[in-house]
């Protein structure tokens, strides 16, 4: 099994404040396990985080993380967000701008 950085993505552009961010983990949670977004099993949802608007996704594998990454676009849309919100997922790094 691979490291746990080379199985996590950063997402930017998550709606900081409109849901509890349990809520908001959940509903990222939801997002990268469909299949229709190229995911798979998530293993943690880290959110919030010290930067406002991102989560650190991990997968259980790390394949899954190439196929996340080579989406086009990534529109988080549920049922309790009044709108979709564009995504952009990119390779972990410790220092996230």
């Amino acid at each position: 099994r691979a490291a746990k950085p080379m199985r996590t993505v950063v997402v930017t552009g998550v709606p900081y404040g409109l849901l509890h961010d349990e809520v908001m983990a959940d509903i990222l949670m939801i997002h990268f396990q469909m299949s229709k977004n190229n995911g798979g099993d998530v293993e943690e949802v880290t959110y919030p985080t010290m930067n406002k608007g991102v989560a650190y996704v991990t997968f259980e594998d790390q394949e899954v993380v190439e196929s996340v990454l080579k989406k086009d676009e990534h529109r988080l849309e549920d049922k309790r967000l009044s709108r979709s919100y564009p995504l952009k997922v990119t390779h972990y790094c410790e220092n996230v701008s």
